[in-house]
């Protein structure tokens, strides 16, 4: 990735005002959140006054970003209240439908389920910050000069709200994708659905003045959708800043750590679990010396697949912790577990789980998917290997672990390349698309 020119300079002057429409922020603990917070907190070093767009948290908002927090209408909450449900819980957990591996759950009720969900839920769950959010920027718009604005997605109501946005005042728009929307490797939906929201993304996205995804892949898939249109690759980052602090230490077990979702079983660690097993049994292993420790939502099916491979004793489910303590526990790893999902609609995608893993700076294993843009990276950074089949898992399994036996830690190799994907990086690439769209000079100001 180049680094940018043009002749902005950091900690210069602000010139420039963008509102950045980010549903997922911090306190919000989810992976989404880091990319609106690092652009926030970064893209005033390049002449930009960011204000942020959010819903209200219980929590705190960062220090030093100013934040319009709105309210927020559960519109599957209100449905399930109606219906006699509690609005807190699943409806197939209520009415006794089992949720396995991978969602194969009993065909009809299921299925007429998911069809009501989808369509009362249009585009998606969070459509009942619209209206909040729209009232709020139009009030701050009424009021301050804004020259740019950013919407972030997912949800992708995010991108509804900074179209309206757009035609009421005129203000450039950048749409970012941190996934494709209709095009998303994910997508699930009913056809009927999938054609109303492809026409939607389709007039939505025309009005942005540019659209920016995090792979090239996926740059070229808009592309090919959004014919004519300004399309950016900018990918996700890591603040440093996040990863100052204990704990020094490295675990004095062969650990390795996943931290995250699992998302039913789409991140599917039995290849690991496998050859984990199958290395105890042949005696290359001491399973003594190991300690696999899975932090997240808790999904049954992987106790059941742990215990299937005799790995209780080995294996550990944690559960869901703090975003800080889940840093600390990937700082001490001995290696960090990247799981990806063995589809080819992955191949161009990169995680947000993988970019803070390159923030604790241990090296990663990444296991599944023949995914060439995330092996490219890790071999550019020196940040980790990708396993792509149960041989190459095992081989690279017992590298890592001889060098343990023979040292007492797993070696981090990273080099400079690193600092690229630093979120002071991406900020820097993202001015320049914002000096692009606005009437902006940065170095001079409005003109």
């Amino acid at each position: 990735m180049e680094e940018l020119g043009g002749g902005i300079p950091p900690q210069e002057k602000m010139k420039g005002k963008v509102l950045i429409i980010a549903y997922c922020f911090p306190p919000m603990q989810v992976i989404g959140s880091q990319r609106p917070y690092g652009l926030a907190k970064y893209l005033k070093h390049f002449g930009w006054d960011p204000t942020v767009l959010t819903i209200r948290h219980a929590g705190n908002f960062p220090r030093g970003i100013r934040v319009l927090p709105t309210e927020y209408s559960d519109r599957i909450a209100s449905i399930k209240r109606l219906a006699g449900f509690n609005p807190a819980a699943g409806v197939h957990q209520q009415m006794g439908i089992p949720v396995t591996k991978h969602f194969s759950y009993p065909a009809l009720r299921s299925k007429a389920i998911k069809a009501f969900r989808e369509l009362v839920a249009f585009p998606d769950e969070e459509i009942g910050w619209y209206g909040h959010a729209v009232e709020t920027a139009s009030r701050l718009m009424d009021e301050e000069k804004i020259d740019a604005i950013i919407s972030t997605s997912f949800p992708v109501t995010s991108h509804l709200v900074a179209k309206k946005l757009k035609q009421k005042y005129g203000v450039p728009w950048i749409a970012d994708l941190r996934d494709l929307w209709t095009q998303n490797h994910y997508y699930g939906k009913f056809e009927a659905v999938r054609f109303l929201e492809r026409r939607l993304e389709l007039k939505t996205l025309s009005c942005a003045d540019a659209l920016v995804t995090i792979s090239q892949p996926l740059a070229d898939a808009l592309k090919g959708l959004h014919a004519g249109k300004d399309v950016r690759c900018i990918t996700n980052g890591f603040d440093p800043d996040d990863f100052k602090g204990a704990p020094s230490n490295l675990t004095e077990k062969f650990s390795i750590t996943h931290t995250g979702r699992l998302y039913n079983g789409r991140r599917d660690p039995s290849m690991l679990l496998e050859a984990t097993a199958r290395l105890i049994s042949e005696n290359r292993i001491d399973s003594t010396d190991m300690e696999i420790a899975f932090y997240g939502p808790s999904e049954e099916w992987l106790t059941a697949d742990i215990n299937k491979y005799g790995l209780k004793d080995i294996v550990k489910v944690r559960g869901s912790v703090p975003r800080q303590e889940a840093i600390w526990k990937q700082k001490e790893s001995q290696l960090l577990l990247l799981l990806l999902w063995n589809d080819e609609r992955e191949r161009g995608v990169y995680t947000g789980k993988l970019f803070e893993y390159l923030g604790a700076r241990r090296p990663i294993l990444a296991i599944g998917g023949a995914n060439s843009i995330v092996k490219d990276l890790l071999a550019d950074t020196g940040s980790g290997r990708l396993a792509e089949d149960s041989r190459q898992l095992e081989t690279i399994l017992m590298q890592y672990y001889r060098e343990f036996k023979s040292s007492g830690e797993v070696a981090y190799h990273a080099n400079d390349r690193l600092e690229y994907y630093s979120y002071n990086s991406i900020a820097r690439q993202y001015s320049r698309i914002l000096y692009e769209v606005t009437a902006l000079r940065p170095n001079g100001g409005r003109p």
